[in-house]
């Protein structure tokens, strides 16, 4: 049985645009895609804090040190400039694998750098 798992995560960034005329996707500074372990064009869920929103989509990475974090064609009707988002992308592993793995978690500052990267323990607590 293959489980789907948290894999990684960036925590409480600010979207920096939205721009509807565009194919799709989140474009992410790739310094906070690496620090996630999340690769380009993979395939993540994206929450709005401000309003619920959450869809699925896939990554592009943006400039590195930039903190773009830019949601694209229809998902840009769910985000703003200045709301804040909560990016995850999870994985597949069987049972023995997940009960012994940790996601990354990335903290990011007010500009989209990241501050701290860390890995969730049980319940939620940061390691």
């Amino acid at each position: 049985m293959q489980l789907n798992m948290l894999k990684g995560k960036i925590h409480r960034v600010t979207v920096t645009e939205a721009r509807l005329d565009y194919v799709g996707s989140i474009t992410i500074d790739s310094d906070l895609l690496d620090a996630a372990g999340i690769l380009e064009y993979e395939k993540v869920a994206v929450v709005n804090v401000n309003n619920g929103q959450r869809l699925e989509t896939y990554t592009i990475a943006g400039e590195p040190g930039s903190g773009v974090i830019c949601l694209n064609g229809a998902a840009a009707h769910f985000f703003d400039p200045g709301d804040t988002a909560i990016i995850m992308c999870y994985c597949q592993m069987d049972a023995e694998e997940a009960k012994t793995h940790k996601p990354k978690v990335v903290f990011v500052d007010e500009k989209n750098h990241a501050t701290r990267v860390t890995n969730y323990e049980k319940h939620g607590q940061i390691a």
